[in-house]
């Protein structure tokens, strides 16, 4: 198979449904203790994954956009499952870290297609690049407390639109990621790191009113909430 080769071949997302129904409370905390007896159901799913990337000929926007938000909250969970128990996914990164260069972010064992991707290939070379979804910083999970929820079941063409506005509005009016207040709000630190991707089509007070409940004013002073990279776990 060569490097990175794609298929027209659409993998049913059913199965990783059926694991994150069953592993995923609705709060999208993740037992992961039981989670390791299904290793041979979430491994079936990601050799699906694995036998090829969506040939964009072939494949609505939907249909890949789904592909890899679900591969990479699946592959992410299969790591964390693979160093289980662990107190954060970044006691994954190598002693001496730098980002976008040896994080665990950075390790390639993602194999799609034949080719090996990083977790940042992922969100940053493909989804962020190639998509120019913001909604997508909603929907994938780096299995922290900080993270938005992981979805409990999986992304999916027909209803992708719906399932990531739920996950924007869900996030945005979570307290405990946002502290929504009209004057002095205090955002999660995801509309920091990428605040480019969420003022493409406005400035960022604007972006978050359209979900939050409580609205920020336009000259609204923003800070920044603490990231809480403990691991997501039941």
């Amino acid at each position: 198979m060569p490097a990175g080769a794609t298929t027209s071949a659409k993998p049913d997302h059913q199965l990783w449904t059926n694991l994150l129904q069953k592993h995923v409370n609705s709060a999208g905390f993740v037992d992961y203790g039981n989670f390791l007896k299904d290793n041979v159901e979430l491994d079936s799913y990601l050799q699906a994954l694995s036998a090829g990337i969506p040939d964009s000929q072939n494949w609505t926007r939907e249909e890949q956009l789904a592909y890899w938000i679900n591969a990479y909250n699946a592959f992410t969970v299969k790591l964390i499952l693979e160093n289980y128990p662990l107190k954060s996914i970044k006691d994954l990164n190598s002693p001496i870290s730098v980002p976008f260069l040896n994080s665990i972010w950075d390790k390639k064992f993602i194999n799609l297609g034949g080719k090996k991707y990083s977790l940042n290939n992922i969100e940053h070379n493909i989804l962020r690049e190639k998509f120019q979804e913001p909604r997508i910083h909603f929907a994938i999970n780096c299995a922290s407390v900080s993270c938005p929820k992981l979805r409990n079941e999986a992304y999916i063409a027909s209803k992708l639109n719906q399932q990531l506005e739920d996950q924007a509005e869900t996030f945005i009016n979570d307290p405990s990621k946002n502290k929504l207040l009209p004057s002095n709000p205090k955002l999660s630190k995801i509309f920091s790191w990428f605040g480019a991707d969420f003022e493409k089509q406005g400035n960022l007070r604007n972006y978050v009113n359209r979900y939050a409940d409580i609205k920020v004013k336009a000259d609204a002073n923003i800070d920044y909430m603490e990231y809480d990279w403990n691991l997501n776990d039941q």
